[in-house]
């Protein structure tokens, strides 16, 4: 493969030969019913060679098909335990990597963008990449003053394959759906679709991840890799060492389990009070556990590394208060209140009439993680989340199909659901009460800022720099540019 495929019919033919394949593996497992095999071990088969062919077919295209594996990979807590094991698998690998670009492919890309004395700015670069990703791989390197960089590549023709592969993705999205119970996954391709252009502009990702780097530099929890150079289809950054989150998932330790669950909870809900920034691509393969004085060192020396800024919601106010409001509210048993506002902020359309308690009793289990001091995160319990709100028969699912989802809280939603599917594949045990208390707006009715009783943090975005938002970011990152 010396590129992205490119052309259209290719890459329609890959993804319209899926529910081809669907269809013909049915008809394998009728004929090995009829056969005499029980239905559970042709149903178990039939899944791992749906799952197989699946994921072969998004990771090899890369693009927009990949990425819309990696965002279903987050939701396998919600799937049956019985469907879940062949998926697993296959699922895990589209989080940390695909069929790389061929060396000639990678430094074409980076003569045409760095010049055709690219090399001098390296004193090492390694042609094998460390890691492959939905529009870029990466590769490790040394700068040319002597650190240790990253340095990610573009896919040639990356663009255009990601809005053919949403656009064709979209067509099957019916055949797609039973792999997130209760979830429409029309809504989530239209998303990543609308995202696209901003995740293809390095210039935007770099002006992101310095801001996070900045803002974090000197914090205990979280650690992000400064930008080092940044240009068309090329970004250099600094250099993370660490365990992938998906090994920690995998066998980690339960220190270290919850650990990393507790520090991504912190970081979901501090990074928008500090940065003005929301990281929206949360699954495994975009974070590290960092060791902290040495690998044996306790689990609470370690910090959270966060890589990938392609995608984040810009919310220079931090997240909605409404959002803090509502919560606490319907823990306080505020039926009337929490409805009123989920009706003033378009959650509920103003043709739609609906019992303000059933709504409460609707959001009660979905929460159950901040009504306690600490929340163990399983995949039973996401299991039983998607199947009382998916299943038609449920008073939950009724009443979830009248609510709408505003768009401004649409990514929002996204990645809070992603972060907690994340969360029950580490089954961590999770403080959650104590994040939403220090960073989250409106959730305790006070006056101080979020984040204002941790000592040590800056809180919320200056006003200064607010204002000034990415004009400020953008000459922080021509300035550490080598």
């Amino acid at each position: 493969m010396s590129d992205l495929p490119r052309k259209a019919v290719t890459r329609t033919a890959k993804l319209a030969a899926l529910p081809l394949g669907f269809a013909g593996r049915a008809t394998w497992g009728l004929g090995k019913r009829i056969g005499g095999r029980s239905a559970e071990i042709v149903g178990r088969e039939l899944q791992q060679r749906t799952a197989e062919q699946l994921f072969k077919v998004l990771g090899e295209l890369k693009g927009g098909a990949m990425k819309f594996g990696q965002a279903l990979s987050v939701f396998e807590s919600a799937l049956p335990e019985e469907i879940a094991g062949p998926y697993r698998a296959a699922l895990t690998k589209l989080q940390e990597a695909a069929p790389p670009m061929p060396t000639s492919t990678v430094h074409a890309v980076l003569a045409e963008r760095l010049g055709e004395d690219w090399r001098e700015l390296f004193e090492e670069f390694e042609d094998k990449p460390a890691a492959a990703a939905s529009i870029g791989q990466v590769h490790r390197a040394v700068w040319h003053d002597g650190r240790e960089v990253a340095v990610k590549v573009q896919y040639p023709g990356a663009g255009q394959a990601l809005l053919s592969d949403l656009s064709q993705l979209s067509r099957f999205a019916r055949l797609l759906g039973p792999l997130i119970p209760g979830m429409d996954i029309k809504p989530l391709i239209t998303e990543l679709r609308d995202r696209v252009s901003e995740e293809l502009d390095y210039g935007l990702e770099a002006e992101a991840q310095q801001a996070h780097a900045e803002e974090f530099a000197d914090d205990p929890d979280v650690i992000v890799p400064a930008v080092v150079h940044q240009c068309e289809q090329v970004l250099v950054t600094e250099w993370l060492e660490g365990v992938p989150l998906s090994e920690v998932i995998a066998d980690g330790t339960d220190e270290l389990r919850d650990r990393a669950g507790q520090l991504l909870a912190r970081f979901l809900f501090s990074g928008p009070a500090r940065t003005g920034l929301l990281h929206a691509d949360p699954h495994p393969g975009n974070f590290r556990l960092v060791a902290g004085s040495s690998p044996d060192a306790p689990a609470g020396e370690w910090r959270l590394g966060v890589l990938d800024f392609g995608t984040v919601d810009r919310l220079p106010d931090g997240l909605p208060p409404t959002i803090g409001t509502s919560l606490r509210m319907t823990l306080d048993g505020e039926a009337d209140a929490v409805y009123q506002q989920l009706c003033d902020e378009g959650f509920v359309k103003e043709s739609i009439d609906l019992d303000p308690d059933a709504v409460l009793e609707y959001l009660l289990p979905i929460i159950e993680p901040a009504q306690v001091d600490a929340f163990t995160f399983t995949r039973g319990w996401m299991r039983q989340q998607a199947t009382r709100i998916g299943d038609p028969r449920s008073p939950a699912y009724q009443l979830a199909k009248r609510l709408n989802l505003p768009p401004a809280y649409l990514l929002i939603h996204r990645v809070t659901l992603s972060t907690i599917g994340v969360l029950c594949q580490l089954g961590a045990t999770v403080r959650l009460r104590d994040e939403l208390e220090a960073w989250m707006p409106g959730f305790v009715p006070e006056e101080e800022p979020a984040g204002a009783d941790l000592p040590g943090v800056t809180a919320a975005v200056p006003a200064d720099r607010a204002e000034t938002g990415a004009d400020a970011r953008e000459e922080t990152v021509e300035e550490s540019t080598a």
